[in-house]
């Protein structure tokens, strides 16, 4: 027992690698192989959409509206993603330098891993964009509401990278450090098998929590509103992307520029955090003081309150405002001093004039025979 002890006191800490990546559903005509990588994706996805739901609602959006972005919203974040990865890193699909060696057939292979977050970002808001668009809705009102869902979506996506034991960092000494098995194609040559990297997955997944954390915390305290929480998401995101993919050690395409040779991604972060920042300080300068609505110009309840009343729901008063369009006769605010007898009429009435009355016309300016029946106040 002592001896288990002091083997396991000696064996250093770390972060295995897992010995599990997917598995097979039989199928008449062979089998179909459903990978740990896309589970997480989903995952993400699913917890994401989850968050979002429950803000857009309190938003006030109109109820299943959701899906019918997200429909739009999803596939084309996929391909985005998809597109964005190839182009970062496309060594493995046209060969290093573009000589053509590379293999195209590799380029929808998904499940193999390789999302890239921001190609992910920008086709994924042009699919919510169509899909707010057809629905009547702000797409900056749908981009608020998603922003710490989309930031937990890829919190729990990036688990996809320790199940496919990729986009590691560095050789790490750390007692986090993680084990990469030394058969993985993606083990780095030359090294001995017995080293350990940096958990790259995990610090970003780590940050991505916190973020979500921030994210609903300011929201709360501020309300951020047109597109503001989005953009702010933005910054928060590229901050912790910058010092983790500089730790990375996969192969990515390198940029030359002021001089400072490094990762695509690096300087796609620093860039992207510039103009969050400089569009975050100009929407909060110009922000709007009047609640902002989900809903685009001419849509939403109030166009139907209009188009069923004819009557512009702005303009619409209160209980305790003035009628003026209401016929003085049917009110008895006209008349305040006037006596009346037992059964509710004035002196003044005649028979004549108690027959011309309208049907249900007590007197209340408030009666739904009159001209403001059914108007919103």
């Amino acid at each position: 027992m002592q001896s288990l002890l002091h083997a396991a006191a000696a064996a250093p800490l770390s972060i295995p690698s897992p010995g599990w990546s997917g598995f097979d559903i039989p199928l008449p005509w062979g089998t179909l192989r459903i990978h740990a990588y896309a589970l997480c994706i989903l995952l993400g996805i699913v917890v994401g959409l989850w968050l979002t739901a429950v803000r857009w609602k309190r938003r006030g959006a109109p109820e299943g509206s959701l899906w019918d972005i997200a429909i739009w919203a999803i596939p084309f974040g996929i391909i985005g993603g998809r597109l964005y990865h190839v182009f970062s890193s496309p060594d493995a699909y046209f060969g290093p330098g573009f000589d053509g060696t590379g293999d195209l057939r590799l380029i929808p292979q998904v499940w193999r891993g390789g999302l890239g977050i921001w190609g992910a970002v920008v086709l994924g808001a042009v699919g919510a964009w169509i899909g707010c668009r057809r629905l009547g809705l702000k797409l900056t009102a749908f981009l608020d509401a998603a922003a710490p869902g989309l930031l937990l979506a890829q919190a729990i996506g990036r688990w996809g990278n320790w199940f496919n034991q990729e986009l590691f960092g560095g050789p790490t000494s750390l007692p986090w450090g993680l084990q990469i098995d030394p058969a993985s194609p993606n083990f780095p040559a030359g090294m001995p098998a017995d080293t350990l990297f940096h958990p790259t997955f995990l610090y970003e997944s780590l940050w991505n929590l916190a973020g979500v954390a921030i994210l609903l915390l300011l929201d709360r305290r501020f309300h951020f509103r047109r597109g503001r929480l989005f953009w702010l998401y933005a910054m928060y995101y590229t901050l912790g992307r910058v010092w983790i993919e500089a730790l990375r050690i996969d192969d990515a395409e390198q940029i030359t520029l002021f001089g400072i040779s490094t990762r695509l991604n690096v300087w796609t972060s620093i860039f992207v955090f510039l103009a969050a920042l400089i569009i975050f300080v100009l929407l909060g300068i110009r922000a709007a003081k009047a609640p902002d609505s989900v809903y685009l110009a001419g849509h939403g309840p109030d166009r139907d309150v209009t188009t069923l009343t004819g009557h512009d729901s702005d303009s619409s008063v209160s209980d305790s405002g003035s009628r003026g369009n209401l016929p003085e006769k049917n009110s008895d605010l006209t008349h305040p001093s006037a006596p009346s007898d037992a059964d509710g009429k004035t002196p003044s009435d005649t028979p004549s004039e108690a027959a011309q009355r309208p049907a249900g016309g007590t007197g209340e300016a408030g009666s739904e025979s009159g001209p403001d029946a059914g108007r919103t106040t």
